[in-house]
């Protein structure tokens, strides 16, 4: 526990500190965010912000997780060394905050609102994901033979009847890189259509990595180490992935300090890109991977409004569902100030993540004989 409250702090100390310093770096070079040009007219007056602010998120949520470490060695806790789960969750974050950099470096290099071709970007995500998904199932653990991720796909837990090595261990190692592809391809995308409002990717982020924090802590308490016990849970590392979503939920707050309305930065690609490979980590690692359908609810709305615009002015022959996509756009369009957008979204985001937590709980609940007897 002491682990995760040193790591938080430092996470938000490293951004809540560095983010400035960064910002006067962008000023500096002339790094600023390009706009689109269809996009909402208020918007024009963003454009010039610095930009890939994600560095400071990531590069905090690396040192933080690793120094967090450091200072638990010197108190010799037993959490001293950092997990081949925590080493994965890295590698993914900052895989795909790399591509992302690229493509923000991109854009301001040739001064335009596009940066990598959809292609080059697909490639790049793919070949991170799959390095990624092929060492999660390796690496198995000295007590149980746990590895960090399984071929079973998971909602608060392994669905043993959801197992993807049905027609044996190779296509299933197979079956599994293609599924944490889809998790992966899915939460960068979602989290990166979320980001198009001062501090709403960044507190909604927040709220999910939050909830993870709460989940791996009761996964840490609960698992089959043990004396097992109905509804354990067989999780790796769990107080080590614990550790990272709290240093990641700190350097998100210290961030959002700088990101609120109105901003002084943008995270970017690089930190779009980057957080959505963390979520896509947390998920997989701690067996939860439909679970963060509902705890990033929000997330998910504004990806479908995207698909839902784009199918229906493709069928239509060029009528619009929404006066504009991604859905918090919608709501400017109609009058909606952007702050009034943001903090309405918030509040959505965590109606979804409380409906998640409930679910993770009541699910253990009904594995302790059910929700009958429990006091309110």
């Amino acid at each position: 526990m002491i682990g995760l409250l040193i790591g938080g702090a430092l996470g938000l100390v490293l951004t809540g500190l560095g983010t400035p310093l960064f910002i006067r770096y962008l000023v500096k070079q002339g790094y600023g965010q390009q706009v689109r040009d269809d996009g909402p007219q208020t918007h024009k007056s963003k454009r010039g912000t610095p930009t890939m602010g994600g560095f400071v998120i990531i590069s905090a949520l690396v040192v933080g997780y690793l120094a967090t470490h450091l200072v638990l060695a010197l108190l010799g806790s037993e959490l001293a060394g950092p997990t081949a789960s925590g080493w994965l969750v890295l590698l993914l974050t900052v895989g795909m905050a790399f591509v992302g950099w690229i493509d923000d470096y991109t854009k301001i290099a040739k001064q335009r609102s596009l940066g990598l071709t959809p292609k080059g970007k697909i490639i790049l995500q793919a070949a991170i994901g799959t390095a990624f998904a092929v060492l999660a199932l390796l690496f198995p653990d000295g007590h149980e033979g746990l590895t960090p991720a399984s071929t079973a796909i998971s909602f608060v837990r392994d669905l043993p009847w959801l197992e993807l090595a049905f027609a044996g261990p190779v296509l299933g190692a197979v079956l599994f890189v293609v599924w944490s592809n889809l998790i992966t391809t899915a939460t960068t995308n979602a989290v990166n259509l979320t980001d198009g409002l001062d501090g709403l990717a960044t507190g909604a982020t927040a709220m999910v990595t939050g909830a993870y924090v709460l989940i791996t802590l009761f996964q840490a308490g609960q698992d089959c180490a043990g004396e097992a016990a109905p509804g354990c849970y067989e999780v790796r590392d769990p107080m080590d992935l614990g550790l990272l979503a709290a240093v990641l939920t700190g350097a998100l707050l210290g961030f959002l300090w700088w990101n609120t309305s109105p901003a002084k930065i943008f995270m970017g690609d690089t930190g779009s890109l980057g957080l959505g490979g963390a979520l896509a980590g947390l998920a997989i690692l701690t067996r939860t991977e439909m679970l963060v359908i509902v705890l990033a609810g929000l997330m998910v709305a504004i990806t479908l409004s995207v698909i839902i615009q784009v199918g229906y002015f493709k069928v239509s022959g060029g009528r619009r569902v929404f006066l504009m996509a991604p859905l918090q756009h919608h709501f400017e369009l109609k009058g909606w100030a952007e702050v009034t957008v943001v903090v309405r979204f918030w509040l959505i985001s965590l109606l979804c993540v409380s409906a998640g937590l409930s679910l993770f709980y009541g699910e253990w609940l009904l594995h302790q004989g059910g929700l009958a007897g429990v006091t309110p």
